[in-house]
């Protein structure tokens, strides 16, 4: 498996403009990275980036292909296994991720390998990336951010919800407590249920992250015009342009 995971590939939406931030953003189970980027709905984050953000580059990472238990041992995209919907963020869940954690250290590196890519190569602070994901990819972007030494922008976590409970406060590094997280989560969500997601970031919060909460009337395990308008903003926000310096008149 780990030689395999060294070829996942991404699918990378480049900046229109000078590019000068990039948002790495991780997808759910069954997806690949390119559901995040094909759509033409206007809250697709393709759309996002023609908007407002043309200085940012997305790169969605695509999960490897691998039997998950809830799939009845079916391969799927899929960042880790997860063994029922009902036990999402709880013990059965735990185990899940326990028993997958070789494979899932495997997959943190490759996040951090383009991250370092980012940095190392483009040339982009990682003050000046956000770290995200939507559902089981929410769940590998906070593994990877709240992790990591990288002091990073902000993060980004849709529908999605906080594993490992009272282990994950114990792996957390110093680089990131004062990072913005921005969490949608859409009140009528019957995968990953609110409440689990509720339960995140009041953890989140007793451990005095800045979390900035957003519930979304009505929505179910998906992604809204309204939310989108909110991230959007939201990166405005913690990756703005960088403004060009004026040349001295002679």
């Amino acid at each position: 498996m780990a030689s395999s995971l060294k070829k996942l590939t991404s699918v990378v939406l480049g900046a229109p403009a000078k590019h000068t931030a990039t948002v790495i953003f991780m997808h759910g189970l069954g997806d690949t990275g390119n559901g995040w980027q094909v759509s033409h709905s206007p809250w697709s984050l393709k759309a996002l980036l023609q908007r407002n953000l043309p200085h940012v580059e997305f790169v969605f990472p695509n999960a490897p292909s691998q039997p998950v238990t809830l799939n009845n041992g079916m391969k799927m995209p899929s960042w880790y296994d997860i063994k029922s919907l009902s036990s999402l963020g709880h013990d059965q869940d735990e185990k899940g991720m326990l028993e997958s954690r070789q494979q899932r250290n495997v997959i943190l590196e490759i996040v951090m390998q383009i991250v370092r890519e980012q940095v190392e190569v483009k040339g982009i602070p990682a003050n000046r990336i956000v770290i995200g994901g939507f559902s089981q990819g929410c769940v590998m972007g906070l593994l990877t951010s709240l992790t990591a030494e990288y002091k990073f922008a902000g993060i980004v976590s849709l529908s999605g919800y906080m594993p490992l409970h009272h282990k994950i406060m114990a792996m957390v590094s110093d680089a990131n407590r004062k990072t913005p997280i921005f969490w949608g989560h859409g009140d009528a969500d019957q995968v990953v249920r609110y409440d689990y997601g509720l339960e995140s970031v009041e953890l989140l919060k007793k451990n005095k992250f800045d979390v900035r909460f957003n519930t979304y009337r009505n929505l179910g395990h998906g992604s809204s015009y309204q939310e989108v308008e909110d991230l959007r903003a939201f990166l405005r926000e913690i990756i703005p342009p960088v403004e060009e310096p004026v040349s001295a008149k002679v």
